[in-house]
């Protein structure tokens, strides 16, 4: 029987995703202990993939990969045409709009439809969360150092990832509102969801047996698919 082929995320959800990999019998102590190779075959003949996150969903999509797993935050903005199978309930963080603290003006602006500039690394995000809402904002995409722009007068406020808000707060800048709750995903290539329904099936229910395991230790909800 074929065996699948899984994309990895090399970054922050990287040990918490090989973790949950592991606790359902999979053999990941190579992809561990190597940071430099990028592909890796077990004796059972899974091969994983490992990329930067916002490769993974293309990956995927185009067959490369069978499985893939990643953030919901890069398939949102990604918008790649894959199958979202699972919430693994792992690597939660929260997108948020931020501004320099005190009095902020672009909340203003947005009570009276007004025109507003917003940094981010997630354009696309960004414009459809506001445009379903009846607002234009002017978008610029930035790949780094976000909290720099409404600081140096480059845009009114910020869309960005944060988990624990520190990183604004050191920067002086204040949460407003959450856009959305993200945690990380199960993907599925479309033709490898049918052509190999067994395998990721299995891999599917072992995986949401862990977590329902996991969450029931814990007394926390059990996260579902697609949300």
């Amino acid at each position: 029987m074929k065996t699948l082929r899984i994309a990895l995320c090399r970054g922050a959800i990287f040990n918490e995703t090989v973790s949950l990999l592991e606790g359902v019998g999979l053999d990941l102590s190579e992809v561990r202990g190597n940071t430099r190779k990028l592909i890796f075959e077990t004796d059972d003949g899974t091969r994983f993939i490992t990329t930067r996150p916002t490769d993974v969903p293309t990956y995927v999509e185009y067959g490369a990969a069978d499985v893939g797993l990643v953030g919901k935050d890069v398939l949102l903005e990604a918008g790649k045409n894959v199958y979202e199978v699972l919430d693994l309930g792992i690597g939660r963080c929260r997108l948020v709009f931020a501004t320099p603290e005190g009095h902020d003006r672009s909340l203003d602006t947005l009570r009276h439809l007004g025109t507003f500039r917003v940094a981010t690394k997630y354009p696309r995000i960004t414009r459809d969360y506001f445009q379903a809402r009846g607002i234009n904002p002017d978008i610029i995409t930035l790949h780094g150092s976000i909290e720099l722009a409404p600081l140096v007068g480059l845009a009114d406020g910020i869309v960005d990832l944060t988990s624990t808000g520190t990183t604004m707060r050191e920067n002086r800048l204040q949460e407003r509102f959450q856009l959305y709750d993200f945690t990380t995903r199960m993907i599925v290539n479309r033709v490898s969801h049918k052509m190999l329904a067994p395998q990721v099936g299995e891999l599917v229910a072992r995986l949401r047996e862990l977590i329902l395991c996991r969450d029931a230790d814990a007394g926390t909800d059990v996260p579902g698919a697609n949300r």
